[in-house]
């Protein structure tokens, strides 16, 4: 049965869903006093902060394309890629004893012991050069706190590259935007490390600087596990509009577009996932920018880049219809 009481955990599931929904349960029903280790890894995904905006984050359309799911996690900090080629690991400690600093540098002896010559920077980031190889993030309730964050070892880094490139310059977010770096593998400095080594590594830091003699508990994606009631309702609400898009901070967004018969220029607010205006402004004679006007209001309340389209009355309007077709691309990009 599974259980919160053991000290060291390697997920063999690959599926983010119950990964991080795991890590959650145990942050909140691990013995607080005691420290805790997880480490797992991915199937292709992106994994935005909790305080993120994923159309600010995420190349929404490079990762569709590619059939690569985004999700919001319950810690704060920045965007990442997670692929089998990246290994996350999460240490979990007593709150009154939490220091970033220390669980830092078990992750970065676990790399040294490895034979890779890194650094760890003063964002906790473990950087070989000025490259990054690992990027974290925090957790903070009552008396527990954990650092997680990720390893890149062989992951594909174009792949990378592409889901996470966006170019929205004119979109203003009141969330935590992702500070970008220059990334490399731990295998480009040392083609003899892999997933198994780094694990053994990790673990064997944690265990002498803790004194825990326990040995591993594996831990399987199996019908039991996902039956306990808080797994199987947090692994839902991950996949739910009101946690992914609903929990987007507020934000603007200014857009321009030449059509054949003058140019629009779209002011979107938006808060929670919801437009709160869309201010249409066009250059062109009073009825089509009356015409637009209308539709800006009609967006008004509607679920930014989820429109249903039956309100906005598009019949019998080419120009409406050639408006909206832009905003709907730009919106769900």
């Amino acid at each position: 049965m599974l259980s919160p009481d053991h000290s060291i955990y390697v997920s063999k599931s690959t599926n983010p869903y119950f990964n991080l929904t795991f890590e959650d349960w145990l942050f909140r029903h691990k013995a607080h006093k005691d420290p805790l280790l997880l480490i797992y890894r991915d199937d292709p995904c992106i994994v935005v902060g909790r305080n993120q905006n994923p159309w600010k984050e995420v190349n929404l359309h490079a990762a569709e394309s590619a059939g690569i799911p985004w999700i919001r996690r319950r810690s704060g900090g920045g965007t990442v890629f997670h692929d089998l080629g990246n290994t996350n690991f999460s240490i979990h400690l007593p709150r009154s004893s939490f220091d970033r600093n220390e669980t830092g540098q078990i992750v970065l002896k676990a790399v040294r012991l490895l034979g890779v010559d890194a650094v760890l920077n003063d964002r906790n980031d473990i950087c070989v050069g000025q490259e990054k190889v690992s990027g974290s993030a925090y957790k903070i309730i009552n008396n527990r706190a954990y650092h997680h964050g990720t390893m890149l070892i062989s992951t594909r880094l174009d792949t990378l590259g592409n889901v996470l490139r966006v170019n929205k310059p004119t979109m203003e977010t009141k969330g935590v935007a992702s500070v970008r770096s220059p990334v490399r593998n731990l295998q480009q400095f040392n083609p003899d490390v892999h997933y198994e080594g780094f694990v053994q590594a990790v673990i064997d830091v944690f265990q002498y600087h803790y004194g825990i003699r326990e040995e591993v508990h594996e831990v399987e994606e199996t019908a039991e596990a996902k039956s306990i009631p808080y797994i199987r309702d947090g692994m839902a609400e991950l996949s739910r509009w009101d946690w992914a898009f609903g929990q987007t901070p507020e934000f603007k967004y200014t857009i321009d577009m030449d059509f054949a018969w003058g140019s629009v220029t779209a002011k979107l607010r938006s808060k929670h996932g919801i437009i709160l205006k869309c201010a249409l402004e066009s250059s062109t004679d009073a009825a089509i920018a009356s015409e637009l006007a209308d539709m800006g209001s009609k967006l008004q309340g509607q679920k930014y880049a989820f429109v249903d389209e039956s309100v906005l009355g598009l019949e019998g309007s080419e120009k409406r219809r050639e408006v909206w077709g832009w905003l709907r691309v730009e919106m769900s990009r």
